[in-house]
């Protein structure tokens, strides 16, 4: 009997300039465990004259988590933070009550041809948390766990698993995990995993209840206990999950919430910009238009 639940396909979404590949949310997922929404940068292979440029642009009742396969981006947020993020580092900011941030091609790179290539993504915030005072952590990918084990190269990119802990502040049990392969391996975790779990291709190929899946492909477990299959030659997947909430969240735009009228509020702080501010910016995005159904 299969443990596969739901099989989603990447689907192509606009950010401004930049198309990238939306993984979550789906129409029958929202969400896995507390991860709200995730997206599939690129490659995109940028011109000399192409950059990244995304003004300012508020979050609330949630954390974002960045991290890049290729390429770079630098971060300015409401609180003064102003870093780099390169490749296997992990950028974690939670934006609670309220935060803004940009993100945009570094100066060094913005007369050069550059590849940008990564994952941005989502984790919602406990209906406690939700309104916390907002926060931002850079984590350098030396400060990951990773390890090897049965011919496989494992990192834990953030939460709790295989009992160890990574250093990226998260504030529910969750797990995002990356597994790669040189060689065809079989891979049962099952025992190390708990709650709602999902498993993305990035690259390469896994076999599962004798089915072959291929890359941009998300298959949503039925019981995470179960988690069994075959990896093949030169693969990457990533594994991310944990306990769901018991509440549902509301996304619009760039706010997550339990309740829709701290979205409602949150909107109306924005378009009378009543954010605070990202320090030497002075562009923001505007507030987009309701969906229409």
């Amino acid at each position: 009997m299969s443990n596969i639940q739901l099989i989603i396909e990447e689907r192509a979404a606009n950010i401004g300039n930049f198309m990238v590949g939306r993984l979550l949310p789906f129409r029958e997922k929202r969400t896995v465990g507390p991860f709200a929404f995730i997206d599939h940068m690129g490659p995109a292979y940028l011109k000399d004259y192409q950059n990244l440029d995304v003004a300012p642009h508020p979050h609330i009742g949630l954390s974002t988590l960045t991290y890049l396969f290729e390429g770079s981006i630098m971060h300015k947020d409401s609180l003064g933070s102003e870093i780099e993020i390169q490749p296997g580092a992990v950028n974690w900011m939670t934006a609670g009550k309220g935060i803004v941030h940009s993100e945009r091609t570094p100066q060094y790179l913005r007369t050069s041809d550059k590849v940008l290539h990564g994952l941005q993504i989502w984790v919602a915030l406990p209906k406690e948390l939700e309104q916390m005072e907002p926060s931002f952590v850079h984590v350098d990918k030396e400060d990951l766990p990773h390890w090897e084990e049965n011919g496989l190269s494992f990192k834990l990119i953030a939460g709790e698993a295989f009992g160890r802990k990574s250093a990226v502040p998260v504030y529910s049990p969750l797990y995002f995990i990356e597994i790669k392969s040189t060689s065809a391996q079989k891979v049962s975790i099952g025992n190390d995993l708990y709650g709602e779990s999902a498993l993305y291709i990035l690259e390469g190929s896994i076999k599962s209840d004798g089915n072959t899946f291929d890359p941009k492909q998300i298959l949503i477990a039925k019981d995470s206990t179960l988690c069994e299959f075959e990896m093949g030659e030169n693969t990457t997947v990533y594994i991310f999950g944990g306990e769901a909430f018991p509440e549902e969240r509301f996304i619009f735009w760039n706010f997550v919430a339990s309740d829709k009228a701290l979205i409602e509020a949150a909107k109306e702080r924005w378009e009378k910009q009543e954010f605070p501010k990202v320090p030497g910016e002075t562009e923001f995005v505007p507030l987009p238009p309701p969906p229409k159904f």
